[in-house]
């Protein structure tokens, strides 16, 4: 399963291939026309990211190592772009709005996050470790989840269990196993980097980090409101994934999610033939609490 394209996307992630391929071309066009222009100094646009999480070595924290590999993967990039990317630890909230950041990366309770939202309003606030239902409902505007939902993963389980009623399956966001899409290469960078295979908390902290430094590079702007305004509206995300993500109005990152059995990778949900046209936004609530 994790060597081969899952069919329950197959046609859509042929059509998202043919347009990151015309993506590409243009962007080769463009570093084409950069290599033979005069080389001119030009500004570095400083974009700090603020961790708010356990502070001990990224050797030992999971969402600490994940966001580390994402900076240094947005630095790798950044600096054909004229972009540096920081990551600011903060030890608390004060801490992390002192570092008047483009965005705040969190690992925290979830019935402290209202309130860091609320403290941090306007910047992007984004989750990667509470998994609250009740939190997304409450679509408070600036933070975003990158982690899955508890009712993403047992949506995921039932329609895999209608196919595969007897299955001890587990639903996650991410596996160390995963081959797709440069998994092969990203769990490898990770791997070699922290010496342990890259988990769910690990990838939703990489991909937070990835995607802002995405978008950041797209508008070249480190601006907090410019860029919740396009997380919220005109992000188009990979992740590894091999298909488009996006926030739904509650805040929530839709994604496929492995279904993961005895270690190995047996299936990708939305499940196909039970999701139909394989639907990310039947994984987990996609309304806001009224």
């Amino acid at each position: 399963m994790n060597k081969t394209a899952p069919d329950s996307f197959s046609a859509s992630r042929r059509r998202y291939g043919r347009r990151r391929g015309a993506a590409c071309i243009a962007l080769c066009a463009v570093f084409s026309g950069l290599a033979s222009a005069p080389l001119a100094a030009a500004p570095v646009l400083s974009v700090r990211i603020a961790f708010l999480g356990p502070l001990e070595s990224p050797l030992e924290s999971d969402s600490h190592a994940g966001a580390s590999q994402g900076i240094a993967e947005a630095n790798a990039q950044g600096k054909f772009l004229g972009l540096e990317y920081r990551l600011v630890e903060a030890k608390d909230m004060l801490a992390a709005l002192a570092a008047e950041g483009t965005a705040i990366v969190v690992e925290a309770e979830a019935a402290t996050l209202p309130a860091l939202a609320a403290a941090a309003q306007g910047t992007p606030l984004l989750n990667v470790s509470a998994e609250d239902d009740s939190l997304r409902g409450l679509c408070i505007p600036n933070l975003l989840h990158t982690i899955p939902s508890h009712a993403m993963r047992e949506d995921a389980l039932k329609q895999w269990r209608q196919q595969h009623a007897a299955s001890k399956a587990q639903a996650q966001a991410w596996d160390g196993n995963a081959e797709l899409y440069a998994g092969t290469q990203l769990n490898k960078r990770y791997s070699d980097k922290v010496g342990r295979a890259m988990n769910d908390r690990a990838w939703a902290a990489w991909a937070a980090v990835k995607l802002v430094a995405d978008t950041v590079a797209r508008l070249h702007s480190a601006d907090p409101t410019a860029l919740l305004n396009a997380l919220r509206h005109s992000l188009a995300f990979d992740g590894q994934k091999g298909v488009e993500m996006s926030f739904r109005d509650n805040g929530q990152l839709r994604q496929p999610l492995l279904l993961i059995e005895d270690g190995k990778i047996v299936g990708e949900a939305p499940v196909r033939g039970v999701a139909k046209n394989g639907d990310l936004d039947s994984l987990g609530a996609t309304s806001c609490i009224k």
